[in-house]
């Protein structure tokens, strides 16, 4: 992969976003950043930039969540790997091949070895399974 891979970040807690974006971008990738499920599908819709991956809370503020955020990442990038967070021990699971759940509150070293995958990885396929 010649440039830096991308990752659009979607969450509404604005410290979390920042402290995402800050990691990622020390990992050498390219970060959009949204704070609301509208924000995120309009970068969608743009398509300036490619986005390599999808961190997204599924609990977003608005008409727009986390799953349908991910629904039209997918259609875009069928393949590409998803992330999806939220806070809730039990939430509504949607088994989408090549994804993965993390639940907040999240250990930081979990999240930077996540991005150093990803970053690794570029366009990742098959390889990840769903977690839980």
């Amino acid at each position: 992969m010649a440039s830096a891979p991308s990752v659009l970040i979607v969450e509404d807690n604005y410290l979390l976003l920042e402290m995402l974006t800050s990691l990622c971008e020390q990992e050498g990738m390219v970060v959009l950043a949204a704070s609301s499920g509208e924000a995120a599908l309009t970068m969608l819709r743009d398509g300036r930039t490619a986005i390599d991956w999808l961190f997204t809370d599924i609990n977003l503020p608005g008409l727009i969540d986390g799953w349908e955020v991910a629904a039209a990442y997918r259609e875009r990038h069928p393949r590409r790997p998803v992330v999806y967070a939220s806070t809730a021990a039990r939430q509504e699971r949607r088994s989408v091949p090549g994804s993965l759940y993390v639940r907040k509150p999240f250990q930081i070293r979990d999240i930077v070895a996540l991005a150093r995958m990803m970053a690794a990885a570029g366009e990742v396929g098959e390889g990840m399974r769903a977690a839980g």
